[in-house]
């Protein structure tokens, strides 16, 4: 992939020296805000065949998580394992492809938002699924849009009336979607389930106010330290395997590890450098129908009329945000 920061063109692209005197990824004025510059055909390519992989893969993760963990796995420990293996693999490939080792600052950075996205955000839904279906867990992270327009508010870009709509629809979606049977089987796994889209809306929109490594290498650091934070959740938790794992957990495994870990972890982490963040978290609505689907044909899910009528008020809130109209660019 090419450098993720190369991004700006034009007076639109302020860069500071001090980034670049230290041997640190050079991270744009323009690459900071919610609209970031027009992108050449191979990018948006890029962009489309990465949001392509994040919506079918993440959308078929959930059942995959749900399989590996009323298998047998632990999930922190699961969940640690999957990313930090992914990670150490990618690291060592880049490494061995001549990548220089990053910046001490920037394996802090990639640590913090590991710490967001996977300890947080995906450790929290897998969590979650030890009660909770794969298809409603994927309706609670179809939020992740609506938390990360407010997110964006603390760095100067407030929702408007329009995202606000699809805020509060959000929100009421998120209520009635506790009240399904499914989720109230268990207040802390619901619990979680609502703060686990929060933590990756944060880590979202904060990744692109802090210096990261280049292309792939950020994934592969990202990983590392949220894997890593993730088995040291498990082992404050006392985690252990109460039986071996079944046959389907184990390829439930393979599969996260290799597809939702190493694939669709490094198309996200190329769309967190090419692309506004509402557009990037547009996945999250595309994975509830998938994730639904995949779950009634494969686990027997069902989903009841008060869950059904969650899933319409989330999308409905979430598009509204989405296919938000861009401003018109600014000519040069």
């Amino acid at each position: 992939m090419e450098d993720s920061y190369k991004v700006a063109t034009g007076p639109a692209a302020v860069v500071s020296d001090a980034p670049k005197q230290a041997g640190l990824p050079q991270v744009t004025d323009a690459a900071k805000q919610d609209n970031p510059p027009r992108l050449n055909f191979g990018d948006r390519f890029g962009v489309l065949l990465a949001l392509l992989t994040v919506y079918i893969i993440w959308g078929s993760t959930y059942l995959g998580i749900r399989f590996a963990v009323q298998g047998g796995f632990p999930p922190f420990m699961m969940a640690g394992l999957r990313f930090t293996i992914a990670g150490v693999a990618l690291y060592l490939i880049l490494r061995a492809r001549g990548i220089a080792n990053p910046a001490r600052l920037e394996w802090r950075n990639a640590a913090i938002i590991g710490a967001f996205l996977l300890l947080g955000g995906n450790g929290g839904v897998t969590f979650a699924e030890q009660w909770v279906a794969s298809g409603l867990a994927a309706l609670a992270v179809a939020t992740v849009p609506l938390w990360a327009a407010l997110f964006a508010g603390l760095w100067g870009r407030w929702p408007s009336r329009f995202e606000w709509l699809g805020i509060t629809l959000g929100l009421v979606g998120i209520a009635l979607l506790n009240l399904n049977s499914d989720m109230t089987a268990n207040g802390l796994g619901a619990l979680v389930l609502v703060v686990a889209p929060i933590s990756w809306a944060f880590g979202t929109v904060f990744s692109r106010r802090l210096a990261m490594p280049k292309g792939l290498m950020a994934s592969a650091l990202e990983m590392i330290g949220g894997g890593v934070l993730l088995l040291f959740a498990s082992l404050l938790l006392g985690e252990h395997f109460n039986q071996p794992p079944t046959s389907s957990s184990l390829w439930a495994f393979a599969y996260l590890t290799i597809f939702g870990s190493l694939l669709a972890f490094s198309a996200y982490d190329y769309l967190l450098r090419r692309a506004r963040p509402t557009l990037i978290t547009s996945y999250a609505y595309v994975n509830p129908p998938v994730a639904v689907l995949l779950g009634a044909i494969m686990a027997g899910e069902q989903l009841t009329p008060i869950g059904l009528l969650a899933m319409f008020i989330i999308l409905g809130g979430v598009v509204l945000i989405a296919l938000k109209p861009r401003p018109p660019a600014i000519a040069e």
